[in-house]
């Protein structure tokens, strides 16, 4: 009973931090959704769990669509048009590690997603202070953070 109402809290706790989110949050808890999914997903293939693989590397290969969709190519000039390339190369990384089953393909495409979530937190404050929506959060930590829907 314990685990399923565990789940649940983390179900509303994930809910209500989407639903408060700006969107540079938003980007951020989709590239840690990506990256928590990952990583489960070389568990999936260490257990030898397929179904749980595929499934997991499909989400995640979604949530990578949904970020290159997100990309502003009139505002972001060559980096947006980067971005859109790097996107592009991890979901063909993904579609190739998801028929080798090669764990090793994932944790290249984690530490890509992790490399552009560094930069992504990196500019939190000044999104923050520049949006005129917050103040800046200077003890901010991004990357310990982590969500799982």
């Amino acid at each position: 009973m314990y685990p399923s109402g565990a789940k649940q809290y983390q179900r509303v706790n994930t809910t209500s931090e989407v639903l408060d989110a700006d969107p540079h949050r938003l980007i951020q808890l989709l590239m840690e959704a990506a990256l928590t999914r990952m990583a489960q997903s070389k568990g999936a293939i260490k257990r030898g769990d397929m179904a749980t693989k595929a499934n997991l590397l499909g989400r995640v290969m979604e949530i990578i669509s949904t970020l290159q969709s997100s990309l502003d190519h009139s505002s972001g000039g060559e980096i947006s048009a980067n971005l859109e390339r790097l996107y592009d190369y991890m979901n063909r990384r993904l579609l190739q590690a998801t028929r080798a089953n090669d764990t090793d393909m994932i944790e290249e495409v984690m530490s890509l997603m992790l490399e552009v979530k560094r930069g992504w937190d990196g500019i939190r404050d000044d999104y923050l202070t520049h949006s005129g929506n917050r103040e800046p959060l200077s003890g901010y930590q991004g990357e310990n953070t982590h969500i799982s829907a």
